[in-house]
This record gives structure tokens, C-alpha cells and sequence, in this order.
């Protein structure tokens, strides 16, 4: 997985921001399990590996709603092998680095179109096809960028309180407002829907 922070550099708080990212991908490190590590490899992009498709496509999720919505990460996943050609930094090549570098640009370049400008995540199986299917998994991304990218802050908020597995009156009371608001405007802007989906999606070996 290859993820990139999205115009950070015109962050009023590009500082904070970094910080932000740091604090969230040793988060995810302690919480989810990875083959290799995240790490930041240059500048504003980081990668790490992950046992599964699904995992790694759960965990950069979880990523993506620790820093919205003041942060903003687009991601890459690719299906492949790895082979370590520098066992000191770490360096490492091979399909699944290839793959994921394909997704990634392919997310990048969705996001320039007004059509598909929600567009964060991407997959791309292995080079001849091999991992789980691409335009199944692919489709099941575009479509949840789509939700996710047309929420308000305080929905975002929300759905990142679900995704973590609390309660809706706990959510509830850190925000403010009743239950009963938070389970209409999780009805409303489909939130319960997308956290079935991701659970779904977590599933893709």
C-alpha cells in the first residue's frame, strides 16, 4: 500500500499536519495487522505491506478518516510479491510496489475529473490478473469515495466513531446532540452503509 498526503503543501499548517500523519500510522501499526510496517519514504508519501487486500484496503480507510477532514491521503494497493533489495533501509522492489504505483496514479488521475474528484482509493491486481478481482474491488472503492466524499464534517466524525466500533450514543455525546440525530444522519447520508460495505471489503483476501 502507497499512500500520499494531497496538497499538503499548501497547508496553512503543513507542520501539524505531518504530525497528524505520524501520530495516525503508528496508530494504525499498534492496531492492525502488517507485513511491513508504514513508513514515510519521502517527502509527503509513506507505504507499508499488509497480510491481506482487505487489510490493507481497512487500514488505509481508517487512515483516511483519522485526518479528514482537515487532511486529505489518497491511497494505492496493488496484489503482487516483494523481493528486499536492501535489508538495512528496508528498500524493497517488485509487482506488488508496481501495482500499487499504478493505483495510486490511477487515483490521482480520477480525481482531476469532476465526475470522479472523490476518488481516493484504488486497487490493481497483479500484473497478469493474479489477487482479487479488479474491477469488482475497484468498483466497490469508486463508489464508496463517492459517499464518504460528499459528507459533512460532522457525518465524517461520525462514520470515523463507527468504523472504530462505538456506539451511537457514545458518539452521540461527544458531539453534542441526541442519539436519535446520530441514527438519522446515519440513515441519511448512508453511513451505516458504508461501514457494512468496509466490513465487506475487509473480507477480500
Amino acid at each position: 500500500m502507497i499512500g500520499d498526503l494531497v496538497g499538503s503543501r499548501k497547508s496553512t499548517d503543513r507542520r501539524g499536519l505531518q504530525q497528524r500523519l505520524n501520530t495516525a500510522l503508528a496508530r494504525s501499526a499498534a492496531d492492525h495487522p502488517v507485513a511491513d510496517p508504514l513508513v514515510i519514504t519521502a517527502g509527503d508519501e509513506f507505504q507499508g505491506s499488509f497480510p491481506t487486500v482487505g487489510e490493507a484496503l481497512h487500514a488505509s480507510f481508517l487512515l483516511w478518516l483519522d485526518l479528514a477532514p482537515d487532511g486529505d491521503v489518497r491511497f494505492g494497493v496493488g496484489w503482487g510479491t516483494a523481493q528486499v533489495l536492501d535489508a538495512e533501509t528496508g528498500t524493497q522492489d517488485g509487482p506488488a510496489w508496481w501495482q500499487a504505483r499504478a493505483a495510486i496514479n490511477t487515483a490521482e488521475a480520477r480525481a482531476e475529473h469532476p465526475g470522479t474528484r472523490h476518488a481516493r482509493f484504488c486497487y490493481r491486481s497483479g500484473p497478469e490478473g493474479e489477487g482479487p478481482s479488479e474491477p469488482a474491488v475497484d468498483a466497490a472503492l469508486l463508489c464508496r469515495d463517492q459517499l464518504v466524499g460528499s459528507l459533512a464534517a460532522r457525518s465524517l466524525r461520525i462514520l470515523g466513531g463507527l468504523m472504530a466500533g462505538r456506539s451511537k450514543t457514545e458518539i452521540a455525546r461527544d458531539e453534542g446532540i441526541s442519539t436519535s440525530a446520530v441514527s438519522q444522519r446515519a440513515q441519511r447520508d448512508g453511513l451505516d452503509v458504508i461501514v457494512a460495505a468496509s466490513a465487506m471489503i475487509r473480507e477480500i483476501v
